[in-house]
């Protein structure tokens, strides 16, 4: 069941259910890309431009901009400029906590999925 809050505010804005699930897509599907999830923590060690993120993850300049641009939409990250250059930083409010949960939650619950594809080794 989809909370009452996020539901009312939706509804507010003119948006539906479906259109909701929409989202919720959206948000889930960015963190399914594992370059994402490569800037994503790199991004958790301090910020960095596209030219540094391209050097320490080996990705072309292309798919960076891209990654970072759909972690922007989704507010996964925030940018601030520095004279010529963009640096782009993990939203630390949001994302930040929301990490430490997923991966509490892999610990506990997903780890064994590794163990198994290793052959079930401890």
């Amino acid at each position: 069941m989809i909370n009452k809050n996020i539901l009312h505010s939706c509804h507010k804005e003119g948006f539906d259910e479906t259109e909701l699930y929409g989202a919720y897509k959206i948000f889930f599907g960015t963190l399914v890309s594992e370059p994402r999830l490569k800037i994503i923590n790199l991004l958790r060690k301090g910020r960095k431009n596209v030219g540094e993120v391209m050097q320490e993850l080996k990705m072309n300049q292309t798919a960076v901009s891209h990654d970072l641009r759909r972690l922007k939409e989704c507010g996964f990250v925030l940018s601030e400029r520095d004279g010529k250059f963009v640096y782009y930083i993990l939203n630390d409010k949001s994302l930040g906590p929301l990490m430490e949960i997923i991966e509490s939650h892999m610990s506990k619950y997903c780890i064994h999925i590794l163990r198994d594809m290793k052959g079930g080794k401890k």
